[in-house]
């Protein structure tokens, strides 16, 4: 009963891991460096599917209102590339880290985006003294 048991778990681990390899971003992380406050800026989080049926983006959804993502609502097909597009509106100095968690139909676990940077206060001038 025990070996059965080990069995059925080890194989419920083994989809829910490979479940995931359909889905290949080219990164997971983006760095916006330093940018300028109230002029937002986006990245697009590249992935393609690689499985052998369509891919469909339940939602994408952001830690807070100053990041926006945008995903295609329509299925992936086998092979193709889309993009999940994430924009920060960079209203308030100083640094950030933002993540978008993206849910994918018939996948366990969500796949997380992170974006991160410094708004540098708009107006600032350089020191003369320098």
């Amino acid at each position: 009963m025990k070996s059965l048991f080990a069995l059925v778990a080890l194989t419920f681990c083994y989809f829910s891991v490979s479940a995931q390899d359909d889905i290949k971003f080219s990164t997971l992380k983006h760095s916006f460096g330093k940018i300028k406050q109230n002029k937002p800026v986006s990245f697009s989080f590249k992935f393609i599917n690689k499985g052998s049926k369509a891919l469909i983006v339940e939602s994408a959804t952001a830690g807070c209102g100053c990041t926006t993502p945008e995903y295609p609502k329509t299925p992936i097909v086998k092979g193709k590339e889309e993009e999940i597009k994430v924009t920060y509106n960079a209203a308030a100095p100083g640094t950030f880290k933002k993540d978008v968690t993206v849910k994918f139909a018939n996948h366990p676990k969500p796949i997380i985006l992170e974006i991160e940077g410094e708004v540098i206060p708009d107006g600032t001038k350089p020191n003369p003294d320098h």
